[in-house]
């Protein structure tokens, strides 16, 4: 029995030194991020931005891939199943927890099959109407949809999408009866609103701010706890009477469940380190997002808790399951 409980010992130093060294001498080679999304839209940029100046440190490039499709699930789904040595990571959105809620089925598990390592940046979205609408308050709005129950619509990137269960949640906590217009994308519903084919429109501030600041729209709430401050004017879904409303997005790395744990503080350490430089925080800021580091475990617990909280409102609102 002593020679056997010896052997174990023997196998787990054994590992602990293996890991130990992979660790130290981590990375050797160049390292691949996967995000789900179109090239040169916010993942895409968000992982380029704050690679570049981990790979200063690490003294190794980063390629960034694009797996575009389903929402970002055929990205994760990819980097689950990779090689888990630290050398394949997953630049997830907040969508990560939101497809977890409202597919019936994923290829993967949406905590358990990652490694979290940390979040980069929260950001929220914007309530949007036409420059020309009557509403110039969610207020008005809101109360406008209690007149006309089942009346007054807002369009979304889409079936399933943050932007959709914002607008479920922002219906669920005011009470009131909205009609979802979803759409292919954020341009395909801002084309429908400025076009007048739909009311209002919730967005991330990068897709509206143009024609915010061309005249053409105007934002009537921000969907996160705290006002945006590239537009300070703009009141919070919170502000106006909708007490506890805070559907913000995130983005984050993660790597497939596996790694090492000394890689992932590794990662962790680099991460938090280029948040702290001004290029990377500006360039946040300009997407309409706050630099916000975490360690793993604030992560995980992050992602499992919008997880559940969406998962309650799909099935408290009765979204069909994609």
């Amino acid at each position: 029995m002593r020679i056997k409980l010896s052997k174990c010992l023997c196998f787990i130093v054994l590992g602990l030194s293996a890991a130990l060294a992979a660790a130290q001498s981590y990375p050797e080679r160049p390292i691949k991020i996967v995000q789900g999304f179109a090239a040169g839209g916010n993942a895409d940029t968000i992982a380029r931005v704050v690679s570049a100046e981990m790979g200063k440190s690490l003294g190794q490039s980063f390629i960034v891939e694009a797996q575009t499709g389903a929402g970002g699930n055929i990205a994760a789904a990819s980097v689950s199943r990779a090689k888990p040595d630290g050398y394949t990571l997953l630049l997830a959105t907040g969508g990560h927890a939101v497809a977890g809620a409202v597919y019936k089925e994923l290829s993967y598990k949406t905590v358990d099959d990652f490694e979290m390592i940390s979040t980069v940046t929260y950001f929220p979205f914007l309530w949007v109407v036409r420059a020309d609408s009557p509403f110039k308050t969610l207020t008005q709005v809101l109360a406008e949809a209690r007149l006309k129950p089942n009346q007054l619509a807002y369009g979304t990137a889409g079936i399933g999408s943050t932007h959709h269960l914002a607008g479920e949640l922002l219906a669920k906590l005011s009470k009131t009866d909205l009609v979802h217009i979803p759409y292919r994308g954020d341009a395909a519903s801002l084309t429908a609103l400025l076009a007048g084919d739909v009311p209002m429109v919730v967005v991330p501030p990068t897709a509206a701010l143009a024609n915010i600041k061309a005249g053409k729209l105007r934002a009537i709430a921000v969907t996160g706890p705290q006002r945006w401050p590239e537009m300070p004017e703009v009141p919070t879904v919170a502000e106006q009477g909708v007490a506890g409303y805070d559907a913000r997005s995130w983005a984050g790395f993660m790597a497939p469940a596996g790694v090492a744990r000394p890689i992932i503080e590794r990662l962790n350490t680099e991460i938090l380190k280029a948040l702290q430089q001004p290029v990377v925080r500006d360039r946040l800021k300009d997407m309409g997002g706050e630099a916000k580091g975490s360690t793993p475990e604030e992560m995980k617990t992050m992602v499992a808790n919008e997880l559940q909280r969406w998962s309650k409102l799909v099935t408290e609102t009765n979204i069909p399951k994609q």
